[in-house]
């Protein structure tokens, strides 16, 4: 048995037809999904947000301890005397290292300085203070003009640098892009895709279309829509409207919480059918039952961190191949079966109304026509 609406992956283009149009009514939603738009994403410059890492001293420093510093921990002490520097990244230099105390290499932060001591440091840039940095990169830029630049960002791609990704973000292509990204906040950046999503984002290019933009996702005036993958028989229309907030116990993740922020989703079911995955041991007798797969479209109005992630989750419809919250490897998907496909906005400055479209990308296009044709040959076969 399946349950099945059509649904074409297209390429990127733009949308402008009238006939189109209705299709984005009452999808207004907030596009941010770490909730940034929320706390203030625009109010601060790219060059204001790195200012006392970029300002910080570099090359070798002679110290001398101070009386009233006798028995301090060496990480500590260094700290009270360059407070330019994080305690943990000059922790990280000591165990490097970097750091002498009478003339002998220490490579432990809980040593105890004493009275008249002197301490060598060669002190060296952060990951961070060296991250907001251009990057050439082939950014797939679906539209562009002097004000404003619409991208069809590849999952795996960070949008903006945070420990363990320093480089090679949309952030630093972006800064390579155009000269005037260097003077906005987060080179433009207004909201984000997670990692492992694909799909469309908006970037500004002047002070101007940046702050309009901010206040447009604020307002939740900016239409955005998904298309996913997920376990289970999902309903065939649903609004999920339960608020979300950090987990209390796994803190990487989000989850369902009642103090949490609220959030509200609409999911409608395009597409459902069982899938039979052969075994990878090739042999029939670990074969696993069929499972149910639904192909979803959702429709944010707000834009909490994870928001589809979450809310399809705590339905028991977790994403494919969403370890994070619960989704297993299907279909050929080896990152979350999530795309940012639909994107509609008011250009902050001429007023025209901008619609977009993005295919889904090979992985979970492969993914949805094999889903589409287990549908195909269970109908056939009722």
């Amino acid at each position: 048995m399946s349950r099945r609406r059509s649904v074409s992956p297209v390429a990127p283009r733009r949308v402008s037809s009238s006939s189109e149009e209705a299709d984005w009514r009452g999808a207004a939603d907030d596009i941010t999904e770490d909730d940034e738009a929320e706390e203030g994403l625009a109010s601060a410059s790219l060059s204001n947000a790195s200012a006392a890492e970029d300002s910080s001293p570099t090359g070798a420093r002679r110290l001398e301890v101070a009386p009233e510093c006798h028995g301090q921990r060496l990480d500590a002490w260094l700290s009270a005397c360059i407070p330019a520097y994080s305690r943990s990244h000059l922790k990280g230099l000591i165990e490097a290292g970097a750091v002498q105390v009478g003339g002998q290499a220490v490579t432990s932060a809980s040593r105890k300085v004493a009275q008249g001591q002197v301490v060598d440091i060669v002190l060296q840039a952060t990951a961070q203070s060296q991250a907001f940095v251009p990057e050439p990169m082939d950014l797939p830029i679906v539209f562009e003009d002097e004000h404003l630049l619409v991208v069809d960002k590849p999952a795996g791609l960070v949008v903006h640098p945070a420990a363990g990704n320093w480089s090679g973000t949309l952030m630093n292509g972006l800064l390579a892009h155009h000269v005037g990204a260097a003077s906005l906040p987060r080179a433009g950046i207004v909201h984000r895709l997670d990692k492992d999503t694909s799909g469309l984002m908006v970037v500004g290019k002047t002070l101007e279309a940046v702050t309009a933009l901010s206040r447009a996702i604020a307002a939740r005036d900016v239409k955005r829509q998904y298309l996913a993958l997920a376990h289970g028989q999902v309903p065939e229309s649903e609004s999920v409207t339960s608020s979300i907030g950090r987990d209390p116990v796994t803190r990487v993740r989000m989850a369902v919480v009642p103090s949490g922020k609220p959030a509200r989703t609409d999911v409608q079911r395009l597409l459902c059918a069982q899938v039979q995955e052969a075994p990878a041991s090739g042999r029939s007798e670990d074969a696993r039952p069929a499972r149910w797969v639904s192909g979803v479209l959702c429709t944010l109005h707000t834009g909490r961190t994870h928001q589809i992630r979450v809310h399809l989750s705590s339905r028991r419809h977790p994403l494919i191949a969403d370890a994070l919250y619960g989704g297993a490897p299907m279909l050929g998907m080896a990152r979350q079966a999530l795309h940012a496909a639909r994107l509609g906005f008011v250009h902050p400055i001429t007023g025209e109304a901008l619609r977009f479209e993005a295919a889904l990308p090979a992985d979970m296009a492969t993914a949805w026509t094999e889903l589409e044709k287990q549908a195909e040959n269970t109908d056939a076969g009722a």
